[in-house]
């Protein structure tokens, strides 16, 4: 039974019985008004206490929560323990709340939340880039409104695509979005977003490569395959024919495998199975070879110089540094009219060192220059196939410059020619070891 129904009846059971006892001795006049009045004082006691209650409940805090006698005690006991245990409950619901929004923040992934009329409850700060968003205006805002992509609109109305959407940012740019939208709950939806930029460019490159690797074997197969098949049909084979295929079919073999020993490297490169190595490498001698190669391949036609102004070496693989060296200075005979200038040098910058090729070739336009080291990128397609090139030098020198910490520096200037630098920090330049010059004496 409840202690409020017990305490009750016992206290009117001594009203009761306070009455009886004053029967005998006042009369029963006298006794029942005295049993009224104590009722109507319980009474007065509860409504005082009813009073102090309703007062309290306008604004229940604990530590303002009255004082109570009698069963009123443990009336307002029970609504402190129980004020307590929410207090308790609304705390751990509002850090669990807490640290799903922090988590939601911290998502790499676009957060959005709407109602069932697509107005939007709460986003995080990715979703905000992503759309344009603005967490502290927009909330309460239709989200159709704000982010103007039909897809969206229609995925919305449709309650949610099962399928992630691809879309490009409304907002300009590169952006691409892959979005998806999940209805949850009675008729709230949560749209997700991710930047997905990166995997699309790295799958058109894919897709180009595998275009341009397709197209640049071509031709040779053709040429190759073209005076195969002519000398096969032949009764007598013709030896002036002979004399005039073989040679352009050897031409055309060694392109193709030049280009494969290019990919090849590209992809030892790319490697993460053949980290660069620290060897301490000769750059002075290796820019004095490539200054004798570099006139051997212009052969006269142009103005070759070498400037030395460092000793230092740097820290590294000699072989994919004189790869990566090489490549420049054969773009630079390749691309400078006959009569022009090429000059390599090796300096000082600083705490660092520069590995630089000049030329007054005929340059590169600036809308070029930010695409120069992707793979097969040429700025003039027919005069790289006519000098030899496979339009991969320079995406391995990119990747040997990148192995090596350094940077590559490209200026140009159309008809004036380009200087192409490779920049060494401090860290990757060591002093010319002492063994070095033991030799040399």
């Amino acid at each position: 039974m409840n202690k409020i129904w017990i305490g009750s009846a016992w206290r009117l059971a001594l009203v009761a019985l306070a009455a009886l006892l004053a029967w005998p001795v006042a009369g029963a006049v006298q006794a029942l008004a005295l049993a009224l009045l104590l009722v109507l004082l319980m009474l007065l006691h509860h409504v005082r206490h009813l009073v102090r209650l309703s007062k309290w409940l306008a604004d229940p805090l604990p530590e303002a929560l009255p004082d109570g006698s009698g069963l009123w005690e443990d009336v307002f006991a029970a609504f402190y323990h129980l004020l307590r245990r929410q207090r308790r409950s609304e705390s751990r619901l509002t850090a669990t709340l807490q640290d799903f929004q922090r988590a939601g923040m911290a998502m790499p992934d676009g957060l959005v939340i709407v109602d069932g009329r697509n107005r939007i409850e709460w986003c995080n700060p990715r979703a905000e880039l992503h759309f344009g968003l603005d967490a502290a205006r927009d909330v309460g805002q239709q989200v159709t409104y704000l982010v103007r992509q039909p897809l969206i609109v229609e995925a919305l109305d449709a309650q949610g695509y099962p399928d992630p959407l691809i879309l490009r940012s409304a907002r300009g740019g590169d952006l691409i979005l892959s979005v998806l939208i999940m209805p949850y709950e009675a008729n709230r939806k949560l749209i997700i977003s991710r930047d997905v930029t990166d995997r699309e460019r790295v799958e058109t490159m894919r897709r180009d490569f595998v275009a341009n690797v397709s197209h640049e074997l071509r031709t040779p197969l053709t040429v190759i395959g073209g005076f195969l098949e002519t000398i096969a049909d032949m009764e007598t084979p013709d030896p002036a024919l002979i004399r005039r295929s073989v040679p352009m079919m050897s031409d055309q073999a060694k392109r193709m495998q030049t280009l494969v020993e290019d990919l090849l490297t590209l992809s030892r490169l790319e490697s993460s199975g053949h980290p660069v190595r620290d060897d301490p490498v000769n750059v002075p001698d290796i820019a004095r070879a490539l200054y004798h190669d570099a006139l051997a391949l212009s052969a006269g036609r142009h103005k070759v110089t070498l400037l030395l102004e460092s000793e230092a070496w740097v820290s590294g693989a000699e072989d994919e540094l004189r790869s990566a060296f090489g490549n420049l200075v054969s773009n630079a005979v390749r691309y400078t009219p006959p009569g022009g200038e090429i000059s390599l040098s090796w300096k000082d910058a600083g705490a660092g060192a520069v590995f630089a090729v000049r030329d007054t070739g005929i340059g590169i336009a600036p809308d070029h220059l930010p695409r120069l080291t992707e793979r097969f990128y040429r700025v003039d397609r027919g005069r790289s196939r006519e000098t030899g090139g496979t339009g991969l030098g320079l995406a391995i020198v990119k990747h040997v410059v990148n192995r090596h910490a350094a940077k590559l520096e490209v200026s140009s200037e159309t008809g004036r020619g380009s200087c192409f630098s490779v920049v060494f920090p401090e860290s990757q330049v060591v002093a010319r070891p002492a063994h070095a010059d033991a030799r040399s004496a």
